[in-house]
Formats: structure tokens, sequence, C-alpha cells
């Protein structure tokens, strides 16, 4: 909690802000100074001060993840580790159709992907969308390719090519409306020059912000512009683990279970226009899904 403090000193008045927290018996105390007035824009310094400590505090648990879990690959057979990749990417396959909408079961998913079976009396689209993000993924992680709009464009036509050709591998020229969200996605004369301004971004980025907020904020970013008229989420989760996987930090599955809250975290930055509600969401899940690599 962020508490605002006032300090006399010979007769004059300074203010700070002050943020306590407790580890075992001790009190860590970290404050910063505001001056002799407050300042008029006190509620947005506080919520930078916060969102400082909260960075700070993720990202060491996330680095200790990242150097276990390259340790831990370092060290595992071979075999071992297609088996870890087949097994993520059959549960991100599942989570990020089923979340689409896909009718196909857990059991059914693995199945299909792992042991060829077709599942009976399932629609075709979501057999061959199933099979068509298992083979994209495996072609993702191999690709020595940058992020660039011509990367995505070439991911969307290879998973919709065979299910919705009319709008595989197309950016918009229609309005969209998301399902369920209040917000509204933005108009179609605006998506083309907002993907310039994504790429932009994200190549002044990538080497700079920490791996897991440039994956974070690149998600929501590309989101938020919905470029195509079917798939923007599983092109962005995509996006997501490429840059992950890029960075050689552990990839990130959103389990369906868990989409409320996703979907919630994502439609408070879009309407309140600010990354943070969702990069404190992302921050906090991917270190609940790796917390074995801190104990």
């Amino acid at each position: 909690m962020v508490t605002l403090k006032k300090k006399t000193l010979r007769g004059k008045t300074y203010y700070y802000l002050e943020h306590s927290t407790r580890k075992g018996k001790k009190v860590q105390k970290k404050e910063i100074y505001l001056g002799k007035k407050i300042p008029a824009n006190i509620e947005e310094i506080k919520k930078n001060f916060l969102d400082g400590i909260y960075r700070e505090k993720w990202y060491i648990d996330i680095d200790r993840i990242k150097q276990r879990f390259s340790k831990e690959q370092r060290e595992i057979p071979k075999s071992v580790k297609e088996k870890q990749l087949q097994n993520f990417v059959t549960r991100f396959t599942y989570d990020t159709q089923r979340i689409e909408g896909s009718t196909l079961t857990r059991r059914e998913t693995a199945d299909l992907l792992e042991r060829g079976i077709t599942p009976k009396s399932k629609p075709m689209r979501d057999v061959q969308e199933a099979l068509a993000h298992r083979d994209l993924f495996y072609e993702i992680l191999k690709s020595k390719k940058e992020l660039s709009l011509q990367t995505v464009l070439d991911w969307h036509w290879s998973l919709f090519r065979l299910t919705k050709p009319d709008m595989a591998g197309k950016i918009r020229k229609y309005q969209v409306a998301i399902s369920g969200s209040k917000f509204l996605p933005p108009s179609h004369i605006e998506v083309y020059p907002m993907l310039t301004e994504f790429f932009r971004w994200y190549h002044k980025n990538k080497n700079k912000l920490h791996p897991v907020e440039l994956a974070a904020l690149a998600h929501l970013k590309f989101v938020t512009i919905h470029p195509f008229g079917d798939g923007n989420g599983r092109i962005t989760r995509l996006v997501m683990n490429f840059i992950l996987n890029r960075k050689n930090y552990p990839m990130l599955d959103i389990p369906y279970e868990k989409r409320n809250s996703y979907y919630t975290a994502l439609e408070r930055s879009q309407l309140k226009k600010e990354d943070r509600v969702f990069l404190q969401w992302f921050a906090k899940r991917y270190i609940k899904e790796y917390r074995r690599y801190l104990k």
C-alpha cells in the first residue's frame, strides 16, 4: 500500500510517498520525495511508484524462473525435452482453440495431435484448425524470421487457409466487435496505421523492455488493434510465445478455465487505456504457472 507522508523540518513541510511491506519479522520501506507541495498528478505518481515496486519484485522472480528453467533444459535428455514440448504444444493448442470456441475436448485434441485419431461427430473445421495450429506453432519455433507484419499475415494464412480462405492472411476492411466485451475495436480505417505503429514500437523496445513485459504488452497492443476478421486471439497468443521463446523464457499457456480473468484484464486495460492492468495480470499468471521453479 502506498501512503502519503508529511515531514516537517525547520518549519518547512515536505511530502513523500511511502510503501511498506513485511518480510518475515522485518518491515521494508521505500519512498520517493514529492516536494514542498502535493503534485496535482499525485494519483498518477502513486500508480507509477507502485508499478515500479511490483516490476522489481516480479522480475526478480521471473528471472529466477528463467535461470532454473534454462538449467533444467541443459540437463534433461533430448527425448524428454521433445516430449515436454509436445505436451505443451497440445495443451496450448487445446486452450487457445477452446477459448475461441472449438468443440474439441482436451482428450480429443491429444488423440488428434499426438496419435492421429480424428474425433467422431465433431466439426471438421475444429479438427483442421487444431492441426494447422500445431503445425504452425512448430514452424514458428524453428523459424529465424523476425516479427513483422508479413510474418503475422503468413501465420494467419497458415492457420485459416483451409477453413476460412476468404479472410486468411488478410487485414480486415470492415468493423468487428468482440462478443461479450464492452470494448469496440478500432475502425478498419485505423487498422493499418496502428499495425505500422505497433511494429515500430516492437522493434524499438524488443531489446529494451524485460522479455515478459514485452510479451505482455505486445499481446495487449496487438489484440486491441484486432486486425483480422477472425483469429485475433490465436495470432496474439502466438506473438506472445514467439517473443518468450525467442528470448529463452518459458512459454505461457492461458488455460481455458482461466479465460474469465484473462478477458477481464484485457477489457479493463482496453477501456481504461492503462497497460498496467493487463501487465499485472500477465506477470502474476506467469509466476503462478512456473512457481515450481521458485521453490
